[in-house]
């Protein structure tokens, strides 16, 4: 081989050699991308519901102050409109009449003249010792015939509400009954000036006692028989 020859085949082999050299450094080598992994959406929390709001209740909502001294001007206190007014509370119901010993006297209506009541027209009671009387009109205010009790003998009447501005006695019907024996043949009143009236009926058999059997209110009373 000659050395010309030599010499071209190695230029042929070193130029060969740079153009595959070169051609690998143009490769570039990229990194592989992960693929986007699916990720599940979490699930949205429940938005809080919002809580009912409250009707406020009226209330009189107090006027402001005035600057000035002298304005004689007041301001009404005002409401907010929104509010509610409270449900009206229910009346108290009437106070019961009542006089000693806890007689119901509410359906008794009042008296203007002691002369001319009748039995039945007030409320039958049972007094102490089973006597059985009877309460007309409705009690004064301050009267002192609401310290008594139906069945109080007489002297003890007395000794409480004071000796009566007149007195007397009479018979009833039972009285000419033959043969009755029983209580309630005379009666024993008793008159109080702007009080009422007290009437005493004797005790069965005969007895002289006289027991409280019946008590008239009447304010317009003029004290005499």
């Amino acid at each position: 081989m000659t050395h010309a020859h030599s010499q071209a085949s190695l230029l042929f082999i070193l130029l060969a050699a740079g153009l595959s050299l070169s051609g690998c450094l143009s490769t570039e080598t990229r990194p592989t991308e992960a693929a986007p992994t699916a990720t599940s959406a979490a699930p949205a929390e429940a938005a809080p519901q919002p809580a009912a709001a409250q009707t406020p209740v009226c209330k009189d909502t107090a006027p402001a102050k005035s600057s000035k001294k002298n304005s004689k001007t007041k301001a009404k206190p005002t409401q907010d409109p929104a509010c509610v007014k409270p449900a009206p509370t229910a009346a108290k119901p009437a106070t019961v009449a009542v006089a000693a010993g806890g007689y119901d006297l509410s359906k008794n209506t009042p008296v203007t003249d002691s002369s001319k009541v009748e039995a039945g027209q007030g409320t039958q009671v049972k007094g102490i010792n089973d006597w059985q009387g009877e309460i007309t009109g409705v009690p004064v205010k301050g009267s002192r015939f609401t310290k008594l009790k139906i069945g109080m003998p007489m002297q003890q009447v007395f000794d409480l509400v004071g000796q009566p501005t007149d007195q007397g006695a009479y018979v009833t019907g039972k009285a000419f009954i033959p043969f009755y024996f029983g209580s309630d043949t005379t009666r024993w009143e008793a008159t109080y000036k702007g009080q009422g009236r007290l009437i005493f009926s004797n005790q069965a058999g005969f007895s002289s006692g006289q027991y409280l059997t019946w008590i008239i209110y009447n304010s317009n009373e003029p004290g005499y028989r």
